[in-house]
Order: C-alpha cells, then sequence, then structure tokens
C-alpha cells in the first residue's frame, strides 16, 4: 500500500528536507584531501544536534553511522571509517537521511574532491540530468514505468549502465516505503501516480557495467568490475500537474 501524505504531512517533510539540504552541503564543504569519512561522519552528527534532528540511517537495520559515503566505486551505503581517507580526485557521494517530526527525507549527491578528470564530470552530470529527465515524466495519473524509463534511456544514451539491484522507494513516516522504484522500466507499467504520493527518486549509475558485489563491511557496494560511480537524488512529492521537491 502506498501511503498518500497530507499537505499538512508534506510541509513537515519540506521543513526537514530544507535541513537536510543544509547539512548535505555543509558536508560537502568540509570534503577536502587528507580528512576521513569518520571525521564527515561526525560532522553530520554535529549538525545534527545543531539543526535538531535525528540521522535517519543511523540504526536503520543497524547501521552505525550518521551518513553514507561511498567513494569512486562505491555506489551506495558507504560505511564512514577513519582508515577511509580522502584524496585529491576522488569522487564522493554523501547519503543523508533526516528524521523530522515524525517523518523521513532522504537526499543524495555526488561530487569531485579537487581536480577530476572529463570522465568523472560526464558521469556526476549523467547522473544529476538523469534525475530530472526521469522528473518531466512525473505527474498525477502516469504510470512510475514512465519515469523509470526515462532515466534509463537518458542514462544508457550517455555511454553509462544503470544499477538494476538497487532503487528508490516511497519515503515517509518509515524510510522506506511502497512503492519500491526502479531506474530502469517500460513506459506504461507500474504503479499510478496520485497527487500526495512522496518518493525517493535515486539514479545510481556506473561507468561500465551494472553488476555490483557487497564489501566485507556488509554495507558497502561497489561496482563489480571497478567502475566509477554516481548517486544523485531528492525526495519528491507527486502533484495534479508535475512535481516538488522537498530536500532543496
Amino acid at each position: 500500500m502506498i501511503n498518500i501524505k497530507s499537505k499538512e504531512e508534506i510541509e513537515i517533510m519540506r521543513h526537514g528536507g530544507h535541513i537536510l539540504a543544509a547539512v548535505l552541503k555543509e558536508a560537502r564543504d568540509y570534503t577536502k584531501p587528507g580528512i576521513t569519512t569518520g571525521d564527515i561522519d561526525r560532522l553530520v552528527g554535529r549538525l545534527c544536534l545543531k539543526y535538531g534532528i535525528k540521522p535517519a540511517f543511523r540504526g536503520y537495520q543497524d547501521f552505525p553511522a550518521n551518513i553514507c559515503i561511498s567513494l569512486n566505486d562505491e555506489i551506495v551505503h558507504g560505511l564512514p571509517s577513519d582508515k577511509r581517507i580522502i584524496h585529491e580526485g576522488d569522487l564522493a557521494s554523501l547519503d543523508f537521511g533526516v528524521l523530522y517530526k515524525g517523518f523521513n527525507t532522504d537526499a543524495a549527491i555526488t561530487f569531485g574532491v579537487g581536480k577530476i578528470n572529463t570522465t568523472q564530470a560526464k558521469l556526476i552530470e549523467v547522473a544529476k540530468k538523469s534525475f530530472f529527465t526521469g522528473m518531466k515524466k512525473v505527474r498525477a495519473g502516469t504510470h512510475l514505468g514512465d519515469v523509470s524509463e526515462a532515466i534509463q534511456k537518458y542514462i544508457e544514451k550517455e555511454g553509462f549502465a544503470v544499477i538494476r539491484n538497487l532503487a528508490g522507494h516511497g519515503i515517509g513516516r518509515e524510510i522506506h516505503e511502497s512503492p519500491v522504484i526502479p531506474n530502469f522500466g517500460r513506459k506504461g507499467t507500474g504503479e499510478i501516480l496520485k497527487e500526495g504520493m512522496v518518493l525517493a527518486i535515486e539514479p545510481m549509475i556506473t561507468e561500465k557495467g551494472f553488476e555490483l558485489r557487497l564489501n566485507s563491511d556488509g554495507w558497502t557496494y561497489t561496482t563489480a568490475d571497478g567502475g566509477l560511480s554516481a548517486h544523485f537524488e531528492h525526495t519528491i512529492t507527486v502533484t495534479k500537474r508535475g512535481y516538488d521537491i522537498l530536500t532543496q
């Protein structure tokens, strides 16, 4: 069952989403060569206290950190560590969730640390543009498969691959709610979108193939072939004529 949110609930999520965006910006600005992903996680913990919110991922299925930090060939769920040092030229993905007044929001960004090459820059840009390409299909009355197909076609047209074993999701009182939102699909299939649905849509793309593997830490997914990966996510609500981003 897909939960439809009231206007009041959506406004609570919007407020939480604004805080989430502020935390992500501060965490991005803090990310420099020489620091560790553990340093970033501790910063995010301090920001959660500053803004009076709870990190939605901490404790979820026993996840032990405030934020997921994935580097280079890591796709998602990167576990922060004091042994994981950030270097010039790394690709860094920050995936963060906020629990505010009983409702969750979720967003992710990928960016280069210092100077990066043209392939890395294109990968970041395509991940972001694929999200907004999918958003052009979002409105009450359309099929979720229309969104997934648009994302997939754009990514593959640009020469990259779409992760198939991980997906976006509905979101609200739970961090993961129905429906599951793959980044590949077929027009005219899947759930019909309704006004008031709140969805976390998150293209995850790779430089090479879409196969993945789970690292020994039990959390971090990496590309099986060592290719680079990028991730872009916002929490959005479906409206009659389109969508509204809650995490910006």
